[in-house]
């Protein structure tokens, strides 16, 4: 059996890039941004009005004056006006370019307003300092500055940067083809009414509601246990797909026939078993000029865990997503294990008092105890050695939520 760092290892040495593709900027949420994004102008583009109110040239005001008349309005979306008369106002709206010859702006909550024959006038009652609620030219951001690279993965603040500067189309990773297999007599579509001995597919969705996430759409199939049909129904997805995810048939069972399928097939074997609990048996290859191939085990529980431990480690790479940081936890009671093999405990995260993140064991009744994930947030990796692990001790942590 290969060690999980191994494994992990040689999976990751398989990643191939998913390419490039440009899609409209309504399209891009979600997607791995692949181009430099750069400030076409300065960020804000102007002198902006921060507050609603009035404007003054602020000289005026530290002579002594206290009270100004009105000149006009400067609102948002107007060309820029100017005061004609430093001892007059211009009142001024939010996201207004500020007037020329004004540098300070009085929100009228701090003016008393009152006109008399058709002329208005602003007495200032609170203190006023120069450039007060004004937002400066190129104050965020500079003309030229690298606002986005690439890499990261475009959110609604991406999106709004995007629009910014004019993006209204974006280079972005191309999503790899993928297939999702399952294989067994015993699974039925999920509108089938199931007999006594059998189940609905439930891991193939589980794994597409994942790849969702990141805006991957799949292929479902579904292969009865027969090698010959197996067969004949794999070989056309291997010129398709740019990664097959299969589910089931991948153990030591009289009706496992998918690696010996695969191996006719092309598959190159690069593992079969990893030293972890669970999902021990799971089948790694690659076909030459096709597709990497993830056979996993067919129990829920290993079906998640080597999803987010492996696979979609795989995705991300592929898509040239920018790597993050690996998130690590307490655990919150001692667990004991007493087996030679990477122990990945469903737990469910909290944060606990001064921003420490701490992992709660669910109890679950083994991998295929489905349900047990409704409460648990992530897998805890533990090591092979030591049995026991105390209270307050950190490990790393692979989230599914």
């Amino acid at each position: 059996m290969m060690p999980v760092p191994d494994a992990f290892k040689a999976v990751m040495a398989t990643v191939k890039d998913a390419g490039i593709t440009t899609v409209l900027l309504e399209a891009a949420a979600g997607r791995i941004l692949r181009e430099q994004v750069i400030a076409d102008r300065p960020f804000p583009p102007y002198d902006r009005v921060a507050m609603d109110g009035i404007a003054i040239a602020f000289d005026s005001y530290a002579r002594g004056q206290r009270v100004f008349g009105l000149e006009d309005v400067q609102a948002a979306g107007m060309p820029r006006m100017q005061l004609a008369n430093l001892a007059d106002c211009m009142e001024v709206m939010t996201g207004a370019i500020l007037p020329e010859l004004t540098d300070a702006v009085i929100p009228y909550e701090h003016t008393e307003a009152e006109e008399h024959e058709g002329f208005k006038r602003f007495t200032v009652v609170k203190d006023v300092v120069a450039g007060q609620h004004i937002h400066r030219q190129g104050s965020d951001v500079p003309a030229g500055k690298i606002l986005l690279g690439p890499g990261v993965r475009i959110a609604a603040p991406e999106v709004g940067v995007l629009a910014s500067v004019g993006k209204a189309e974006v280079k972005v990773s191309a999503h790899p083809r993928i297939c999702l297999v399952a294989t067994g007599d015993e699974l039925v579509e999920i509108r089938s009414a199931p007999e006594q001995h059998q189940v609905r597919m439930s891991n193939v969705y589980s794994i597409a509601a994942a790849l969702h996430t990141l805006g991957i759409p799949a292929e479902i199939v579904h292969l009865r246990d027969e090698p010959h049909s197996m067969e004949q129904q794999l070989r056309p997805l291997l010129s398709k797909a740019d990664v097959l995810i299969c589910t089931g048939a991948v153990s030591a069972g009289k009706f496992d026939h998918l690696p010996q399928v695969l191996e006719r097939c092309g598959m190159q074997r690069v593992f079969h078993k990893i030293s972890q609990k669970p999902g021990k048996p799971f089948l790694f290859g690659t076909v030459p000029g096709g597709p990497v191939i993830f056979a996993l085990p067919g129990n829920p529980v290993s079906v998640q865990l080597c999803y987010f431990r492996y696979i979609q480690p795989w995705l991300l790479a592929s898509m040239h997503h920018m790597p993050e940081e690996q998130l690590f936890a307490a655990l919150e009671t001692e667990v004991k294990f007493d087996k030679p093999l990477t122990y990945f405990l469903p737990v469910q995260l909290q944060c606990a008092p001064g921003a420490r993140l701490t992992a709660r064991p669910v109890t679950y009744g083994g991998s295929g105890d489905m349900a047990s994930l409704l409460h648990a947030d992530a897998f805890m990796e533990l090591p092979p050695e030591p049995d026991v692990f105390p209270e307050g001790a950190v490990f790393p942590v692979w989230k599914f939520r």
